[in-house]
Protein backbone atom coordinates (compact mmCIF):
# COMPACT_ATOMS: atom_id res chain seq x y z
CA UNK A 1 0.00 0.00 0.00
CA UNK A 2 1.62 3.78 -0.48
CA UNK A 3 1.86 5.60 2.52
CA UNK A 4 0.35 9.22 3.09
CA UNK A 5 3.45 11.30 3.80
CA UNK A 6 3.12 13.72 7.17
CA UNK A 7 3.94 16.99 5.68
CA UNK A 8 5.33 19.60 8.60
CA UNK A 9 5.90 23.30 8.32
CA UNK A 10 9.16 24.88 9.29
CA UNK A 11 9.12 28.53 10.04
CA UNK A 12 13.02 28.41 10.76
CA UNK A 13 16.09 25.66 10.68
CA UNK A 14 15.78 24.48 14.01
CA UNK A 15 12.12 24.04 13.27
CA UNK A 16 12.89 22.09 10.32
CA UNK A 17 15.57 20.15 11.53
CA UNK A 18 12.73 19.73 14.91
CA UNK A 19 10.11 18.56 12.44
CA UNK A 20 12.41 15.81 10.68
CA UNK A 21 13.92 14.43 13.43
CA UNK A 22 10.60 14.41 15.32
CA UNK A 23 8.93 12.29 12.34
CA UNK A 24 7.47 14.43 9.18
CA UNK A 25 8.43 12.64 6.18
CA UNK A 26 8.27 16.30 4.26
CA UNK A 27 8.80 19.90 5.17
CA UNK A 28 7.40 22.99 3.66
CA UNK A 29 9.11 26.03 4.47
CA UNK A 30 9.16 29.59 2.42
CA UNK A 31 11.94 32.66 2.73
CA UNK A 32 10.02 36.30 3.09
CA UNK A 33 10.39 37.33 0.06
CA UNK A 34 9.36 34.18 -1.90
CA UNK A 35 6.13 33.56 -0.19
CA UNK A 36 3.12 34.29 1.86
CA UNK A 37 6.04 34.19 4.98
CA UNK A 38 6.72 37.61 5.95
CA UNK A 39 8.20 35.96 9.24
CA UNK A 40 10.14 33.39 7.84
CA UNK A 41 13.68 32.89 9.46
CA UNK A 42 15.45 31.75 6.60
CA UNK A 43 18.25 33.15 4.76
CA UNK A 44 19.52 31.58 1.66
CA UNK A 45 22.43 29.45 3.33
CA UNK A 46 19.64 28.39 5.89
CA UNK A 47 17.60 26.72 3.24
CA UNK A 48 20.68 25.08 1.71
CA UNK A 49 21.41 23.70 5.33
CA UNK A 50 17.98 22.92 5.84
CA UNK A 51 17.58 20.92 2.61
CA UNK A 52 20.72 19.08 3.31
CA UNK A 53 19.82 18.10 6.47
CA UNK A 54 16.71 16.74 5.73
CA UNK A 55 17.83 14.49 2.60
CA UNK A 56 20.46 13.45 4.74
CA UNK A 57 17.73 11.68 7.03
CA UNK A 58 15.54 10.72 3.76
CA UNK A 59 13.07 13.67 4.01
CA UNK A 60 11.61 15.25 1.47
CA UNK A 61 11.41 19.95 1.36
CA UNK A 62 9.03 21.75 -0.59
CA UNK A 63 9.99 25.15 -1.08
CA UNK A 64 6.84 27.72 -1.29
CA UNK A 65 6.41 30.10 -4.07
CA UNK A 66 2.97 30.99 -3.29
CA UNK A 67 2.73 35.13 -3.28
CA UNK A 68 0.46 36.78 -5.72
CA UNK A 69 1.93 38.13 -7.90
CA UNK A 70 2.17 42.29 -8.09
CA UNK A 71 3.53 43.63 -11.34
CA UNK A 72 6.48 44.81 -8.96
CA UNK A 73 7.13 41.42 -8.42
CA UNK A 74 7.44 39.69 -11.91
CA UNK A 75 11.21 40.95 -12.44
CA UNK A 76 12.23 39.62 -9.58
CA UNK A 77 11.03 35.57 -11.05
CA UNK A 78 13.81 35.63 -12.90
CA UNK A 79 16.25 35.58 -9.64
CA UNK A 80 13.74 33.50 -8.15
CA UNK A 81 14.60 30.60 -10.88
CA UNK A 82 17.74 31.02 -10.22
CA UNK A 83 17.67 30.62 -6.71
CA UNK A 84 15.54 27.51 -7.25
CA UNK A 85 18.13 25.99 -9.45
CA UNK A 86 20.94 26.52 -7.06
CA UNK A 87 19.15 24.96 -3.69
CA UNK A 88 17.20 21.77 -5.51
CA UNK A 89 13.90 21.82 -3.66
CA UNK A 90 11.65 18.30 -3.64
CA UNK A 91 8.87 20.58 -4.67
CA UNK A 92 7.78 24.26 -5.22
CA UNK A 93 4.30 24.78 -4.19
CA UNK A 94 2.72 27.83 -6.16
CA UNK A 95 -0.66 29.58 -6.12
CA UNK A 96 -0.24 32.23 -9.06
CA UNK A 97 -1.07 30.65 -12.76
CA UNK A 98 1.59 32.70 -13.75
CA UNK A 99 4.01 32.18 -11.11
CA UNK A 100 3.37 28.45 -12.38
CA UNK A 101 4.00 29.11 -16.00
CA UNK A 102 6.91 30.92 -15.39
CA UNK A 103 8.69 28.18 -13.31
CA UNK A 104 7.23 25.38 -15.34
CA UNK A 105 9.60 26.69 -18.61
CA UNK A 106 12.68 27.99 -16.22
CA UNK A 107 12.82 25.06 -13.72
CA UNK A 108 11.44 22.18 -15.79
CA UNK A 109 12.93 19.74 -13.93
CA UNK A 110 11.30 20.77 -10.20
CA UNK A 111 7.73 19.45 -9.44
CA UNK A 112 5.06 22.06 -9.12
CA UNK A 113 2.63 21.52 -6.06
CA UNK A 114 -0.82 23.80 -6.32
CA UNK A 115 -1.34 25.47 -3.40
CA UNK A 116 -4.39 25.89 -1.07
CA UNK A 117 -4.41 29.14 -2.08
CA UNK A 118 -5.35 28.72 -5.50
CA UNK A 119 -8.76 27.18 -4.26
CA UNK A 120 -8.79 23.93 -5.35
CA UNK A 121 -12.57 22.46 -4.20
CA UNK A 122 -13.16 20.17 -7.40
CA UNK A 123 -12.18 17.29 -9.40
CA UNK A 124 -12.54 19.72 -12.30
CA UNK A 125 -10.03 21.93 -10.76
CA UNK A 126 -7.18 19.41 -10.02
CA UNK A 127 -7.81 18.15 -13.28
CA UNK A 128 -7.11 21.32 -14.57
CA UNK A 129 -4.03 21.64 -12.66
CA UNK A 130 -2.71 18.00 -13.96
CA UNK A 131 -3.22 18.68 -17.73
CA UNK A 132 -1.10 21.76 -16.90
CA UNK A 133 1.85 19.62 -15.38
CA UNK A 134 1.20 20.03 -11.50
CA UNK A 135 2.18 16.93 -9.86
CA UNK A 136 -0.18 17.60 -6.55
CA UNK A 137 -3.13 19.82 -5.97
CA UNK A 138 -3.27 21.20 -2.00
CA UNK A 139 -6.99 21.05 -1.76
CA UNK A 140 -9.14 23.62 -0.16
CA UNK A 141 -9.66 23.60 3.63
CA UNK A 142 -13.63 23.91 2.81
CA UNK A 143 -13.65 20.54 1.36
CA UNK A 144 -15.75 17.90 2.78
CA UNK A 145 -14.22 14.36 2.98
CA UNK A 146 -17.21 13.30 0.43
CA UNK A 147 -16.33 15.53 -1.78
CA UNK A 148 -12.40 14.63 -1.12
CA UNK A 149 -13.44 10.84 -1.78
CA UNK A 150 -14.92 11.81 -5.42
CA UNK A 151 -11.88 13.83 -6.48
CA UNK A 152 -9.78 11.26 -4.87
CA UNK A 153 -12.09 8.49 -7.17
CA UNK A 154 -12.32 11.28 -10.18
CA UNK A 155 -8.16 12.04 -10.28
CA UNK A 156 -6.39 8.93 -9.51
CA UNK A 157 -3.28 9.69 -11.27
CA UNK A 158 -2.51 13.28 -9.45
CA UNK A 159 -1.02 13.58 -5.89
CA UNK A 160 -3.57 15.19 -3.48
CA UNK A 161 -3.05 17.19 -0.52
CA UNK A 162 -5.24 17.84 2.82
CA UNK A 163 -4.69 19.93 5.74
CA UNK A 164 -5.37 17.95 9.02
CA UNK A 165 -4.15 20.17 11.37
CA UNK A 166 -3.73 23.93 12.35
CA UNK A 167 -5.56 27.32 12.49
CA UNK A 168 -7.91 27.73 9.96
CA UNK A 169 -8.70 31.15 7.78
CA UNK A 170 -11.91 32.45 8.04
CA UNK A 171 -11.76 33.16 4.69
CA UNK A 172 -12.25 31.75 0.94
CA UNK A 173 -9.07 29.23 1.74
CA UNK A 174 -7.15 31.71 2.69
CA UNK A 175 -8.28 34.19 -0.02
CA UNK A 176 -8.00 37.32 2.94
CA UNK A 177 -9.28 40.53 2.78
CA UNK A 178 -10.48 41.85 6.15
CA UNK A 179 -6.76 42.29 7.60
CA UNK A 180 -5.88 44.93 5.42
CA UNK A 181 -9.19 46.99 5.59
CA UNK A 182 -8.55 46.63 9.62
CA UNK A 183 -4.51 46.67 10.33
CA UNK A 184 -3.16 47.40 6.12
CA UNK A 185 -1.82 44.29 6.70
CA UNK A 186 -1.54 42.48 3.33
CA UNK A 187 -2.54 38.47 4.08
CA UNK A 188 -2.14 37.57 0.88
CA UNK A 189 0.95 38.86 0.77
CA UNK A 190 2.04 36.66 3.98
CA UNK A 191 2.08 39.69 6.90
CA UNK A 192 -2.04 38.82 8.52
CA UNK A 193 -3.11 40.43 11.50
CA UNK A 194 -5.13 38.26 12.48
CA UNK A 195 -8.29 40.29 12.76
CA UNK A 196 -10.71 37.96 12.87
CA UNK A 197 -9.85 36.81 15.71
CA UNK A 198 -9.64 40.29 17.43
CA UNK A 199 -12.82 40.90 20.16
CA UNK A 200 -16.25 41.93 18.54
CA UNK A 201 -19.73 43.04 19.70
CA UNK A 202 -22.34 42.44 17.70
CA UNK A 203 -25.18 44.85 17.09
CA UNK A 204 -28.60 44.67 15.94
CA UNK A 205 -29.91 47.92 13.79
CA UNK A 206 -33.54 48.00 13.16
CA UNK A 207 -35.45 49.13 10.28
CA UNK A 208 -35.37 52.71 11.39
CA UNK A 209 -32.03 53.00 11.90
CA UNK A 210 -31.46 52.92 15.62
CA UNK A 211 -29.24 50.35 17.30
CA UNK A 212 -30.17 48.37 20.06
CA UNK A 213 -29.21 45.62 22.71
CA UNK A 214 -31.89 43.18 22.83
CA UNK A 215 -32.30 39.18 22.85
CA UNK A 216 -32.54 37.54 19.78
CA UNK A 217 -34.89 34.84 19.22
CA UNK A 218 -35.63 32.28 16.15
CA UNK A 219 -39.05 34.88 16.33
CA UNK A 220 -37.22 37.98 15.33
CA UNK A 221 -33.81 37.27 14.61
CA UNK A 222 -35.35 37.99 10.61
CA UNK A 223 -36.57 41.77 12.07
CA UNK A 224 -32.69 43.11 12.26
CA UNK A 225 -29.29 44.26 10.50
CA UNK A 226 -26.11 42.34 12.49
CA UNK A 227 -23.40 44.86 12.88
CA UNK A 228 -20.05 44.34 14.50
CA UNK A 229 -18.00 46.59 16.88
CA UNK A 230 -14.39 45.70 17.06
CA UNK A 231 -13.13 46.55 20.98
CA UNK A 232 -10.37 49.32 19.53
CA UNK A 233 -12.63 51.47 16.70
CA UNK A 234 -15.86 51.93 18.86
CA UNK A 235 -19.30 53.52 17.49
CA UNK A 236 -18.00 52.53 14.02
CA UNK A 237 -20.49 49.43 12.82
CA UNK A 238 -19.52 47.34 10.24
CA UNK A 239 -22.58 44.95 8.44
CA UNK A 240 -21.87 41.34 8.79
CA UNK A 241 -23.60 39.42 6.21
CA UNK A 242 -25.20 35.48 6.67
CA UNK A 243 -26.08 32.93 3.71
CA UNK A 244 -28.25 29.35 4.57
CA UNK A 245 -24.91 27.56 6.07
CA UNK A 246 -24.33 31.01 8.80
CA UNK A 247 -21.87 33.45 9.52
CA UNK A 248 -18.29 32.44 10.07
CA UNK A 249 -16.71 35.33 10.47
CA UNK A 250 -15.25 35.02 14.31
CA UNK A 251 -12.34 32.76 15.78
CA UNK A 252 -12.55 29.59 14.52
CA UNK A 253 -11.52 26.87 16.71
CA UNK A 254 -8.19 24.52 15.62
CA UNK A 255 -8.34 22.39 12.50
CA UNK A 256 -7.98 18.46 14.24
CA UNK A 257 -8.65 15.53 11.48
CA UNK A 258 -7.03 12.49 14.13
CA UNK A 259 -10.59 11.58 14.84
CA UNK A 260 -10.85 10.86 11.16
CA UNK A 261 -7.65 9.92 10.00
CA UNK A 262 -8.39 7.24 9.28
CA UNK A 263 -10.53 7.86 6.85
CA UNK A 264 -7.80 10.08 4.86
CA UNK A 265 -5.50 7.37 4.97
CA UNK A 266 -7.91 4.42 3.64
CA UNK A 267 -8.69 6.41 0.96
CA UNK A 268 -5.11 7.23 -0.25
CA UNK A 269 -4.73 11.02 0.31
CA UNK A 270 -1.01 11.47 -0.61
CA UNK A 271 -0.02 14.24 1.75
CA UNK A 272 -1.17 15.13 5.26
CA UNK A 273 -0.04 18.89 5.96
CA UNK A 274 -0.12 20.30 9.27
CA UNK A 275 -0.45 24.28 9.67
CA UNK A 276 2.24 26.20 12.08
CA UNK A 277 5.30 27.91 10.71
CA UNK A 278 4.90 30.19 13.29
CA UNK A 279 4.24 28.07 16.29
CA UNK A 280 7.00 26.72 18.77
CA UNK A 281 9.59 24.59 18.57
CA UNK A 282 7.18 22.43 21.07
CA UNK A 283 4.57 22.75 18.58
CA UNK A 284 6.05 21.13 16.10
CA UNK A 285 7.65 18.92 17.98
CA UNK A 286 4.69 16.92 19.54
CA UNK A 287 2.39 17.33 16.52
CA UNK A 288 5.06 15.54 14.46
CA UNK A 289 4.92 12.99 17.24
CA UNK A 290 1.69 12.45 17.31
CA UNK A 291 0.70 12.05 13.73
CA UNK A 292 3.80 10.00 13.29
CA UNK A 293 2.89 7.18 15.61
CA UNK A 294 -1.27 7.75 14.68
CA UNK A 295 -0.37 7.37 11.09
CA UNK A 296 2.53 4.34 11.88
CA UNK A 297 -0.18 2.40 14.07
CA UNK A 298 -2.77 3.06 11.83
CA UNK A 299 -1.09 0.66 8.99
CA UNK A 300 0.13 -1.63 11.55
CA UNK A 301 -3.57 -2.70 12.51
CA UNK A 302 -6.05 -0.77 10.66
CA UNK A 303 -8.39 -2.95 12.24
CA UNK A 304 -8.04 -1.84 15.83
CA UNK A 305 -6.88 1.74 15.12
CA UNK A 306 -8.19 4.23 18.20
CA UNK A 307 -7.59 7.92 17.98
CA UNK A 308 -8.28 8.51 21.72
CA UNK A 309 -4.52 8.13 23.04
CA UNK A 310 -4.13 10.66 20.70
CA UNK A 311 -5.92 13.42 20.87
CA UNK A 312 -5.52 12.96 24.69
CA UNK A 313 -1.86 14.47 23.43
CA UNK A 314 -2.82 17.06 21.37
CA UNK A 315 -4.27 18.74 23.58
CA UNK A 316 -1.30 19.54 25.32
CA UNK A 317 0.21 21.56 23.16
CA UNK A 318 -1.85 25.28 23.31
CA UNK A 319 -4.48 25.71 20.71
CA UNK A 320 -7.69 27.55 20.60
CA UNK A 321 -9.96 24.49 21.31
CA UNK A 322 -10.19 21.55 18.32
CA UNK A 323 -12.94 21.04 15.47
CA UNK A 324 -13.10 18.54 12.55
CA UNK A 325 -13.76 21.58 10.10
CA UNK A 326 -15.67 21.02 7.07
CA UNK A 327 -15.35 17.24 7.73
CA UNK A 328 -19.05 16.63 7.38
CA UNK A 329 -19.69 20.07 4.92
CA UNK A 330 -20.27 22.32 6.76
CA UNK A 331 -19.20 23.76 10.36
CA UNK A 332 -21.61 23.68 13.41
CA UNK A 333 -21.74 25.84 16.18
CA UNK A 334 -18.94 23.93 18.10
CA UNK A 335 -16.49 24.98 15.72
CA UNK A 336 -15.86 28.40 17.12
CA UNK A 337 -14.74 30.02 20.21
CA UNK A 338 -17.50 33.09 20.71
CA UNK A 339 -15.93 34.20 24.03
CA UNK A 340 -12.11 33.23 24.26
CA UNK A 341 -9.75 33.23 21.54
CA UNK A 342 -6.43 32.52 23.39
CA UNK A 343 -4.61 29.06 22.45
CA UNK A 344 -3.78 27.48 25.55
CA UNK A 345 -2.81 24.02 26.74
CA UNK A 346 -2.36 21.65 29.81
CA UNK A 347 1.18 21.32 29.12
CA UNK A 348 4.27 24.03 28.00
CA UNK A 349 7.37 24.25 26.00
CA UNK A 350 9.96 23.54 29.15
CA UNK A 351 13.18 23.85 27.19
CA UNK A 352 15.41 22.34 24.03
CA UNK A 353 18.31 19.96 24.95
CA UNK A 354 21.05 21.57 23.57
CA UNK A 355 23.97 19.25 24.42
CA UNK A 356 24.86 16.07 26.19
CA UNK A 357 28.36 16.02 28.06
CA UNK A 358 29.88 12.70 29.88
CA UNK A 359 27.75 13.58 32.90
CA UNK A 360 24.71 15.16 31.91
CA UNK A 361 22.33 16.85 29.78
CA UNK A 362 22.43 21.03 29.19
CA UNK A 363 18.84 22.45 28.85
CA UNK A 364 17.95 25.85 26.91
CA UNK A 365 15.28 27.01 29.08
CA UNK A 366 11.92 28.65 26.95
CA UNK A 367 9.92 29.14 30.09
CA UNK A 368 9.51 29.62 33.83
CA UNK A 369 10.57 26.45 35.55
CA UNK A 370 10.53 26.34 39.60
CA UNK A 371 11.21 23.70 42.73
CA UNK A 372 8.71 20.92 42.59
CA UNK A 373 8.12 21.16 38.95
CA UNK A 374 8.09 17.94 36.78
CA UNK A 375 9.93 17.69 33.67
CA UNK A 376 8.44 15.06 30.66
CA UNK A 377 11.59 14.31 28.31
CA UNK A 378 10.09 13.77 24.57
CA UNK A 379 12.01 11.55 22.23
CA UNK A 380 12.12 12.28 19.07
CA UNK A 381 11.49 8.20 18.48
CA UNK A 382 7.69 7.92 18.72
CA UNK A 383 7.41 5.28 19.92
CA UNK A 384 10.03 5.48 22.78
CA UNK A 385 8.82 5.99 26.08
CA UNK A 386 8.92 9.78 27.58
CA UNK A 387 10.79 10.11 30.87
CA UNK A 388 9.58 12.01 34.05
CA UNK A 389 11.83 13.79 36.25
CA UNK A 390 11.35 15.76 39.10
CA UNK A 391 13.40 18.87 39.67
CA UNK A 392 14.38 20.71 42.79
CA UNK A 393 17.20 22.94 41.93
CA UNK A 394 18.38 24.51 39.00
CA UNK A 395 22.07 24.47 38.01
CA UNK A 396 23.64 27.15 35.92
CA UNK A 397 25.66 25.21 32.85
CA UNK A 398 28.35 27.94 32.37
CA UNK A 399 28.65 29.27 35.91
CA UNK A 400 27.68 26.25 38.10
CA UNK A 401 25.53 28.70 40.36
CA UNK A 402 22.08 26.87 41.75
CA UNK A 403 18.97 28.72 42.41
CA UNK A 404 15.37 27.40 43.23
CA UNK A 405 13.64 28.76 39.68
CA UNK A 406 15.15 29.79 36.04
CA UNK A 407 13.56 32.07 33.71
CA UNK A 408 13.32 31.39 29.91
CA UNK A 409 16.15 33.13 27.72
CA UNK A 410 18.21 32.74 25.23
CA UNK A 411 21.28 33.18 27.90
CA UNK A 412 19.45 30.45 30.52
CA UNK A 413 21.07 26.86 30.30
CA UNK A 414 21.01 24.61 33.05
CA UNK A 415 23.07 21.37 33.61
CA UNK A 416 20.62 18.34 34.65
CA UNK A 417 22.87 15.37 35.51
CA UNK A 418 22.38 12.00 35.01
CA UNK A 419 22.88 11.01 38.05
CA UNK A 420 19.10 12.71 38.87
CA UNK A 421 17.80 10.15 36.33
CA UNK A 422 18.14 7.37 39.15
CA UNK A 423 15.20 4.50 37.80
CA UNK A 424 16.70 4.81 34.07
CA UNK A 425 18.98 2.60 32.12
CA UNK A 426 21.88 5.08 31.66
CA UNK A 427 22.88 3.73 27.88
CA UNK A 428 19.34 3.64 27.15
CA UNK A 429 18.39 6.96 28.35
CA UNK A 430 21.22 8.87 26.14
CA UNK A 431 20.42 7.00 23.25
CA UNK A 432 16.22 8.19 23.79
CA UNK A 433 17.50 11.88 24.61
CA UNK A 434 19.92 13.65 22.10
CA UNK A 435 20.60 17.16 21.42
CA UNK A 436 17.24 19.09 20.18
CA UNK A 437 15.07 16.82 22.51
CA UNK A 438 11.82 18.58 23.41
CA UNK A 439 11.17 18.97 27.57
CA UNK A 440 7.94 20.34 28.75
CA UNK A 441 6.10 21.13 32.04
CA UNK A 442 2.41 21.64 32.97
CA UNK A 443 1.04 24.62 32.31
CA UNK A 444 -0.40 27.08 34.90
CA UNK A 445 -3.67 27.97 34.32
CA UNK A 446 -6.43 30.59 35.54
CA UNK A 447 -10.06 29.08 36.28
CA UNK A 448 -11.01 30.97 32.97
CA UNK A 449 -8.84 28.47 31.06
CA UNK A 450 -9.69 25.41 32.77
CA UNK A 451 -13.29 26.21 32.21
CA UNK A 452 -12.35 26.67 28.44
CA UNK A 453 -10.32 23.60 27.88
CA UNK A 454 -13.68 22.00 29.61
CA UNK A 455 -15.61 23.61 26.88
CA UNK A 456 -13.26 22.98 24.20
CA UNK A 457 -13.32 19.23 25.32
CA UNK A 458 -17.02 18.83 25.44
CA UNK A 459 -17.59 20.49 21.82
CA UNK A 460 -15.13 18.29 20.04
CA UNK A 461 -16.83 15.24 21.38
CA UNK A 462 -20.10 16.20 20.23
CA UNK A 463 -18.18 16.20 16.67
CA UNK A 464 -16.74 13.08 16.74
CA UNK A 465 -20.25 11.40 18.27
CA UNK A 466 -22.38 13.35 15.82
CA UNK A 467 -24.47 14.20 18.53
CA UNK A 468 -24.88 17.68 17.37
CA UNK A 469 -28.91 17.70 17.68
CA UNK A 470 -29.04 15.89 21.15
CA UNK A 471 -31.03 17.95 23.71
CA UNK A 472 -28.91 16.45 26.63
CA UNK A 473 -25.77 17.55 25.28
CA UNK A 474 -26.59 20.89 23.90
CA UNK A 475 -28.01 21.61 27.85
CA UNK A 476 -24.12 20.39 28.81
CA UNK A 477 -22.40 22.99 26.24
CA UNK A 478 -24.90 25.48 27.29
CA UNK A 479 -24.02 24.78 30.79
CA UNK A 480 -20.21 24.84 30.41
CA UNK A 481 -20.38 27.66 28.14
CA UNK A 482 -22.31 29.41 31.18
CA UNK A 483 -19.26 28.94 33.57
CA UNK A 484 -16.83 29.90 31.12
CA UNK A 485 -18.45 33.25 31.00
CA UNK A 486 -18.73 33.49 34.57
CA UNK A 487 -15.29 32.43 35.85
CA UNK A 488 -13.88 35.15 32.46
CA UNK A 489 -16.16 37.88 33.70
CA UNK A 490 -14.82 37.37 37.48
CA UNK A 491 -11.42 38.22 36.66
CA UNK A 492 -9.35 35.69 38.59
CA UNK A 493 -5.46 35.94 39.30
CA UNK A 494 -4.50 33.27 40.71
CA UNK A 495 -3.10 30.25 38.35
CA UNK A 496 -3.52 26.54 39.01
CA UNK A 497 -1.76 23.74 37.83
CA UNK A 498 -4.05 20.20 36.93
CA UNK A 499 -1.82 18.70 39.69
CA UNK A 500 -1.12 19.79 43.21
CA UNK A 501 2.53 20.60 43.64
CA UNK A 502 3.14 19.56 47.35
CA UNK A 503 2.63 16.64 49.14
CA UNK A 504 1.24 13.60 48.41
CA UNK A 505 -1.64 14.88 45.91
CA UNK A 506 1.43 16.78 43.99
CA UNK A 507 2.93 13.07 42.88
CA UNK A 508 1.72 11.23 40.06
CA UNK A 509 1.82 8.03 41.92
CA UNK A 510 3.97 6.65 38.91
CA UNK A 511 7.34 6.67 39.87
CA UNK A 512 8.98 9.77 38.01
CA UNK A 513 13.14 10.07 38.37
CA UNK A 514 14.10 12.34 41.72
CA UNK A 515 10.46 12.43 43.19
CA UNK A 516 11.37 12.50 47.11
CA UNK A 517 7.35 12.33 47.53
CA UNK A 518 6.92 9.07 45.70
CA UNK A 519 10.50 7.22 46.84
CA UNK A 520 9.70 8.56 50.58
CA UNK A 521 6.67 8.77 51.23
CA UNK A 522 4.83 5.25 53.15
CA UNK A 523 2.00 6.22 51.02
CA UNK A 524 3.31 4.63 47.99
CA UNK A 525 5.19 1.69 49.82
CA UNK A 526 3.01 -0.31 46.96
CA UNK A 527 3.93 1.26 44.23
CA UNK A 528 7.63 1.05 45.27
CA UNK A 529 7.44 -2.88 45.18
CA UNK A 530 5.61 -2.69 42.18
CA UNK A 531 8.47 0.00 40.69
CA UNK A 532 11.07 -3.27 41.61
CA UNK A 533 9.88 -5.62 39.35
CA UNK A 534 9.81 -3.32 36.07
CA UNK A 535 12.77 -3.27 34.07
CA UNK A 536 15.26 -0.27 34.56
CA UNK A 537 13.64 2.79 32.72
CA UNK A 538 9.87 1.42 33.13
CA UNK A 539 7.10 3.62 34.84
CA UNK A 540 4.02 2.41 36.53
CA UNK A 541 1.33 2.97 33.59
CA UNK A 542 -1.08 4.94 36.20
CA UNK A 543 -0.97 6.10 39.94
CA UNK A 544 -0.34 3.27 42.07
CA UNK A 545 -2.73 4.62 44.99
CA UNK A 546 -5.61 4.38 42.16
CA UNK A 547 -5.04 0.62 42.05
CA UNK A 548 -4.92 0.04 45.69
CA UNK A 549 -8.42 1.96 45.53
CA UNK A 550 -9.86 -0.47 43.19
CA UNK A 551 -8.82 -3.46 44.76
CA UNK A 552 -10.45 -2.22 47.92
CA UNK A 553 -13.51 -1.79 45.89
Amino acid sequence: MKRSELLMPAGNLDKLKVAVLYGADAIYMGTPDMSLRTKAEFTLEQVVEGIAFAHAHGKRVYLTLNLFSHNKDVPKLAEYAETIREISPDGLIIADPGVFQFMKEAVPHIPLHISTQSNVCSWLTVKFWEQQGAELCVMAREVSFPELTEIRDKCPDIKLEAFIHGAMCMTYSGRYLLSNFMAERGANQGNCANSCRWHYKVHVRLKDGKTHELAITDENKDLFEFLLEEDQRPGELMPIEEDERGSYILNSKDMCMMPVLDDYLRIGVDSLKVEGRNKSLYYVALVARTYRAAIDAWYADPESWDPKPYMDELRNVANRGYTMAFHHGRLSNYSHNYEDTQAIGEWEFAGIITEVREDAFILQVKNRIIAGDVLEFLPPDATAETVLLRIYEFEDADKGTITEKVSGGPQTRVRIPFSLFDQEALESLKDRIQPMTIVRKETPLLQKQWDRIRLDKTGMRIEMEGRVDAEAVDRLYARQRAKLIESREAGQKDVKFKTARLGIEGCCGRGCNGCMIFWNDPEFEKARDLMAKKKQGEMLERDARKMDMEEDA
